[in-house]
């Protein structure tokens, strides 16, 4: 897979109706924002909730390079990560 090809995979994944699977990107991170908050005991942003799971995907790949989709849900992460973290600095 190139790179090209990873993020045009990333791309599909994260602009195709998905709302109707998973809810609005924008929603489910921040729920699970206030669920770890809670846990936590801190209070996290859903931009930082996009961080955390890019973490957690990088440690994937680190385990296991080969598998792409690894590679392909960090990307997806980031780009709501970005478009979450710019509607929040409005």
């Amino acid at each position: 897979m190139t790179r090209a090809e990873i993020c045009a995979e990333a791309a599909r994944i994260t602009t195709q109706d998905r709302n109707a699977t998973h809810g609005r990107p924008e929603d489910t991170f921040g729920m699970i924002a206030r669920v770890w908050g809670a846990r936590l005991g801190l209070e996290l942003t859903p931009a930082q909730v996009c961080i955390l799971l890019a973490d957690l995907k990088t440690c994937c790949a680190w385990a296991n390079p080969g598998h792409l989709d690894n590679w392909v849900d960090l990307a997806g992460y980031a780009a709501c990560g970005g478009e979450i973290a710019a509607g929040e600095a409005v």
